[in-house]
């Protein structure tokens, strides 16, 4: 369904770039976003792209993070840069698909883990 690539180690104020691809969807019309979930915390959103071109991210990330698609590749990236510690965590794509029809709904990906040393 979704195929995340990307995370790993990096010190902090360094970079990383995720990205996500979902297959069998009219991926134009998807809304797509970056969740992450830190040991002992609830997964909190991160970033969204809309079906409509709109993005929005969590105010820890704004400035520091950028959310892009490529429709033509069926793709979500998560560009991350000047990392802090606790920017660590699992990282989920998710996607909401509104097309073919009977592909309707929510799905997540198997999460990548991204961990930022001090």
């Amino acid at each position: 369904q979704l195929q995340a690539s990307g995370g790993g180690l990096v010190q902090a104020g360094g970079s990383l770039g995720l990205s996500c691809e979902i297959a069998g969807t009219m991926f134009s019309s998807n809304d797509m976003a970056w969740y992450r979930q830190a040991p002992g915390k609830q997964r909190e959103l991160v970033a969204v792209t809309t079906s409509g071109g709109s993005t929005n991210y969590a105010d820890s990330v704004k400035g520091r993070f950028a959310v892009s698609r490529d429709n033509a590749k069926n793709t979500v990236y998560l560009q991350m840069n000047s990392l802090k510690p606790e920017d660590t965590g699992v990282y989920y794509c998710n996607a909401y698909v509104q097309q073919p029809f009977w592909r309707k709904g929510n799905y997540w990906g198997q999460g990548t883990q991204v961990t930022v040393s001090s």
